[in-house]
């Protein structure tokens, strides 16, 4: 697992050129509803390549929305850096902000002005800006040009406010949670949307999500972040693979088998009982491929069917409860 102290340089460009963000030893403090302060960012380093899809995978409260609005420049650190693009966001601030594009978690538009409009009035803040026509053609929302805002579906909504974050083509698009309250089927067009503009358009990707499955899917590398710090940041697959966690081989009987049966079995590490009102078991593997078919071979012999038979990879959200010591959901 690649941790902090180590480098972490990923993206689709070349690993020597600089960083698209770079975030360095960041805190921000706020007053305790109590007493004292707490820091909601605390102490925070990573970088992101060129061209890289990066999640920044976290709880409500984490501290995700925070970071993400001090690398935009819409809040200050306590202490710390951020740049974007060599940018500093403090200083370098209004030079910074015309090669980003920023969707954040609720976004108000004015209430009269259709789509088309809305992007033409973004578009003029900006010294460059995208054609309106083009930019709701590339997310299926030509048609509704002349619609007011408040007339488009949640997932029509969200299409509209990643696609204004991209009115000034800029090279790094922010996106806090975008697909927070869309409905499955909604929730993975966007993804198509996010994937499209990465790997077609060729922008540099920073998102904050809660949903383990959003993260893996769409994210070059994932960094789990949890009470303002990042517990763990590397490719999916590493975070997966860097757990001493087994997989699971799950399947029901239809008589009773003593567990010490399965103990035997090539790859087993653990037998258990799953009391679910039937016959069912769950072994503990590193090694499904040889554990399964010597599964049927025991069951053949001691006359007994293996029914209902899954096999379950560590995931995620196994990696979060391995780093943070809790379910992402708790």
């Amino acid at each position: 697992m690649t941790t902090l102290t180590q480098e972490h340089q990923i993206g689709t460009g070349d690993p020597a050129a600089a960083p698209a963000v770079q975030v360095t030893n960041l805190v921000k403090t706020y007053p305790h509803p109590e007493d004292g302060t707490f820091n909601a960012v605390d102490d925070l380093s990573f970088e992101v390549g060129v061209g890289e899809v990066l999640g920044i995978l976290g709880p409500n409260g984490a501290g995700k929305s925070t970071t993400l609005e001090i690398i935009e420049g819409l809040q200050a650190p306590t202490s710390g850096s951020t740049s974007v693009l060599g940018l500093d966001s403090q200083t370098d601030n209004a030079a910074m902000k015309t090669r980003i594009g920023v969707q954040l978690q609720a976004s108000s538009y004015f209430e009269y002005l259709t789509l088309e409009e809305l992007l033409n009035l973004f578009g003029s803040f900006y010294p460059k800006s995208l054609a309106a026509g083009e930019l709701l053609d590339k997310v299926g929302l030509l048609g509704k040009r002349k619609a007011l805002v408040g007339q488009l579906s949640g997932g029509q909504a969200q299409r509209f406010s990643i696609v204004a974050a991209m009115v000034n083509d800029p090279d790094i698009v922010f996106l806090d949670e975008p697909t927070t309250g869309l409905d499955p089927q909604a929730r993975r067009n966007l993804w198509d949307l996010i994937r499209s503009i990465n790997e077609d358009d060729g922008k540099t990707v920073v998102m904050t999500t809660h949903y383990m499955e959003e993260a893996e899917e769409l994210s070059h590398r994932v960094a789990i972040i949890d009470a303002g710090k990042i517990q763990a940041i590397d490719t999916p697959v590493g975070l997966i693979g860097s757990l001493a966690t087994d997989h699971s081989v799950i399947f029901s009987t239809q008589m009773a088998v003593a567990e010490s049966v399965f103990e035997s079995l090539p790859g087993v590490t653990t037998v258990g009982a799953r009391v679910n009102g039937t016959h069912s078991y769950q072994l503990g593997t590193e090694s499904p491929k040889l554990t399964v078919p010597a599964l049927f071979q025991l069951a053949s012999v001691r006359r007994f069917e293996v029914d209902d038979l899954a096999v379950h990879a560590p995931t995620l959200e196994d990696v979060f409860l391995n780093v943070t010591g809790r379910r992402l959901r708790d």
